[in-house]
């Protein structure tokens, strides 16, 4: 059976997206972000740090490997959250896959392009390895689906989508068809004559005007001195 395309729907919602489609998502990727971008600072007053456990000092390790991927989930959730045009709701998507999968392989990648180094974790092996999950990868692994998931969602055209789109387009035409006729002069309406306002006909034994006949056709020149003679020869 032919698939049937409706002509209508063709071309609606393929770029306007309502707000809600990612805010959640975008939230939540803000939130890890800043815990990304922030946790290698405070985390030594708890003593949840690496071995470079001196908060708010800066280095080159913390940049590159923590604080640039934080800011670019944290924007790319913005994008997510506030943005109603999919084109760059899918940009916000992108920067949080790029940050996820960057605070995954930041770590093992940070010797060989001498990024600096990072230390190591504080404490036992469980809590070393809770470490390593927090900062790194299950971080980076927590953004990276989040972002998959918002790549995924707007990559689809859905019914909503579809419906929001033509309602949009039928208050837009409505409002410029107001707008159309406000500017258009008001018609002229022509004067309504009641009967009452009409000239009445002469009652029956009141005298006609001069040059009238009864009928009420002008008479032709000359014709009461005619009329006159005709009566007078008449009566003799």
């Amino acid at each position: 059976m032919a698939d049937v395309v409706n002509a209508d729907a063709r071309g609606l919602g393929a770029w306007h997206i309502p707000r809600s489609r990612g805010a959640v998502t975008g939230l939540l990727l803000m939130l890890l972000g800043i815990w990304g971008a922030l946790i290698p600072f405070v985390g030594p007053y708890f003593d949840f740090a690496f071995t470079q456990d001196d908060a708010w000092t800066w280095t080159s390790a913390r940049f590159w490997l923590e604080v640039l991927p934080g800011i670019a989930a944290f924007v790319g959730g913005l994008l997510l959250l506030a943005s109603t045009n999919r084109g760059t709701a899918a940009l916000g998507a992108w920067l949080a896959i790029a940050a996820g999968a960057w605070f995954i392989i930041g770590p093992t990648l940070a010797g060989p392009w001498h990024l600096g180094s990072i230390g190591a974790p504080l404490g036992g092996s469980v809590r070393q390895a809770v470490e390593w999950i927090s900062f790194f990868y299950g971080l980076g692994a927590v953004i990276l689906f989040l972002g998959s998931t918002a790549w995924g969602r707007l990559s689809v055209r859905g019914v909503r989508d579809v419906a929001a789109a033509r309602r949009r387009r039928e208050r837009t035409t409505l409002r410029s068809r107001g707008a159309r006729e406000e500017t258009l002069a008001p018609p002229v309406s022509e004067p309504q004559v009641y009967p009452s306002d009409r000239p009445s006909a002469p009652a029956s034994g009141e005298g006609t005007p001069a040059g009238v006949d009864s009928a009420g056709s002008a008479l032709p020149a000359g014709g009461h001195t005619a009329l006159g003679r005709r009566r007078r020869r008449d009566h003799s």
